[in-house]
């Protein structure tokens, strides 16, 4: 079967983003099963029928997400229809786009871009606990955030606090040089570095100034009661198990608190459990905890990272 695809709303068969094409085109054919040729406006498809009917589907979904969208779409939206293609999830799609999370003045809006991401983004929204665990470039630590800056800007809490052990490839505070700031700054660098892409920087640093943004390591966290507040606990694979539940116990009224983290990339000592580990064990049953386990599937930073991760556990194992 042969079909031909007409391009709408601006977009073109040789599309580009950045000066490259918009397409991977070997890894769109190797993904529909068909044969693409473009030029201008027009794609010719070839193949069997079934595959030809789900890869219109897919150009037409492009087309639409393009329409839906205040900005255009980028190269990671594109690759992202690909994995959702790839996986048969094509059916979420509108539903990723629409769960757009909206973050500071200016800048781009925050987007679920898996199944998995979803979910989290709906538990980080209904439920007062929640824990992401899973491998880096996930989303983890960055949906959260985007959350808590657009809860913060809505009014819904009325601070954000951020933290996460001080302790970190056979580091400690003692170790470092320096004042106690110096000391604590590079285990809190991650946590500046997602907060500054969604909201401006006099604007975030005028919040941290008042308190109102608080990042800070986990040992400061003892004997608080954190009302009002959407408070993120980082890198949570290095806790032990009485940091957790000192962490846990600090949620007050109004509150939530969201827990990241990868139990394969533990720093804590052979003879420790990390936290992380035991409270999702043990914390699974409750109703008002949500529990989202992320896996490669889910990585949504540079493609390459994927395989690289992959590679990387295959080797362990």
């Amino acid at each position: 079967m042969e079909t031909i695809f007409y391009f709408e709303n601006g977009l073109t068969a040789d599309w580009r983003i950045g000066g490259r094409s918009a397409f991977d085109w070997n890894e769109l054919e190797e993904t529909l099963g068909v044969r693409l040729t473009a030029r201008d406006r027009q794609l010719t498809i070839a193949g069997a029928d079934d595959a030809c009917a789900r890869a219109e589907k897919f150009f037409t979904e492009l087309v639409n997400l393009h329409a839906m969208r205040k900005r255009e779409l980028d190269r990671q939206d594109i690759e992202q229809l690909v994995k959702a293609y790839k996986r048969n999830e094509e059916g979420d799609l509108s539903k990723l786009f629409a769960g757009r999370i909206k973050v500071g003045k200016g800048k781009r809006e925050v987007l679920p871009r898996s199944k998995n991401q979803l979910n989290y983004l709906q538990a980080l929204r209904e439920k007062d606990v929640i824990f992401g665990v899973g491998p880096a470039g996930t989303g983890k630590t960055y949906l959260a955030m985007a959350v808590a800056v657009s809860e913060l800007l809505a009014g819904n809490v009325s601070r954000i606090v951020l933290t996460r052990p001080a302790r970190e490839a056979g580091e400690n505070l003692g170790f470092l040089p320096g004042s106690l700031e110096e000391k604590i700054m590079p285990y809190l660098r991650p946590l500046y570095d997602a907060l500054y892409d969604m909201l401006d920087f006099n604007e975030a640093s005028s919040l941290i100034e008042r308190n109102v943004i608080e990042v800070a390591p986990l040992a400061f966290m003892r004997g608080r009661t954190l009302n009002n507040a959407f408070i993120i606990l980082d890198e949570a694979q290095n806790t032990t198990e009485d940091q957790m539940l000192m962490f846990l116990t600090r949620l007050g009224f109004n509150s939530r608190c969201v827990i990241t983290g990868d139990p394969s990339q533990s720093d804590l000592t052979r003879n420790e459990r990390s936290g992380l580990v035991h409270a999702v064990k043990t914390l699974n049953n409750i109703r008002e905890i949500g529990i989202i386990e992320f896996s490669t599937r889910d990585v949504v930073r540079h493609a390459l990272l994927e395989k690289i991760i992959h590679a990387y556990t295959a080797d362990r194992n």
